[in-house]
């Protein structure tokens, strides 16, 4: 959500993760890519305040608690995400949701069978 503006984006996986990820690295490429195409197409400009609503625990303490996490690919994942954020200067926080409420996980369920 920017301002009052509601913005849904879906895109495949690209082949080289399709089948290679679980559910949780694909909520890393989600956000990677999410601020990455927000930021290309003028949505989240310098210096913009963006709320990312989360519904995993283990990546709601990663990125708001800065917890190293197991898995090298969310590791360099993160870095891509905070990498994006210094960039720009963006001012990003992090909300937990319910699942039910994640517009996302419907799509996860059906691509990943989570």
């Amino acid at each position: 959500m920017t301002g009052d503006k509601l913005v849904e984006q879906y895109r495949e996986h690209a082949e080289i993760y399709r089948d290679k990820v679980n559910s949780e690295q694909s909520k890393y490429i989600a956000l990677h890519v999410g601020i990455f195409w927000c930021i290309g197409t003028f949505i989240i400009k310098n210096e913009d305040s963006v709320i990312v609503n989360l519904d995993l625990k283990t990546m709601y303490e990663h990125l708001t608690k800065n917890k190293m996490s197991q898995d090298s690919f969310i590791e360099k994942r993160t870095d891509f995400i905070k990498q994006l954020i210094a960039q720009r200067k963006l001012k990003v926080s992090y909300n937990m949701t319910e699942t039910e409420k994640n517009l996302a996980s419907k799509v996860l369920e059906k691509r990943i069978g989570t």
